[in-house]
């Protein structure tokens, strides 16, 4: 988990604190459209640190689960994966916090 520090503006009155930030799930769903090859070569393309072997295993929980977490992380970078997959044609989730 990410954590947060909060900088106080000087004469704010405001405490510096951590804050435990929750993840955001990145969800790929199944559809009737997208190729296996095609799935599987966007999130190579998009997700950091997928080998050819785990993109495959995600594209197969995909076709035989109707879904999978295929990143979760912060915010920011949730919401630029899911735009990226997205403008690539995938069927996604909207962005989950866990």
């Amino acid at each position: 988990m990410s954590t947060l520090t909060v900088t106080p503006v000087l004469g704010s009155g405001v405490e510096t604190r951590n804050q435990t930030l929750k993840p955001w799930k990145v969800i790929v769903l199944n559809d009737d459209f997208n190729t296996f090859e095609h799935v599987a070569r966007c999130l190579l393309k998009y997700i950091p640190n997928l080998t050819p072997d785990r993109a495959w295993e995600l594209t197969n929980q995909i076709h035989n689960e109707g879904r999978a977490i295929v990143w979760v992380g912060s915010l920011e970078q949730a919401e630029l994966y899911h735009e990226q997959l997205k403008r690539e044609g995938l069927t996604l989730a909207p962005l989950e916090n866990t």
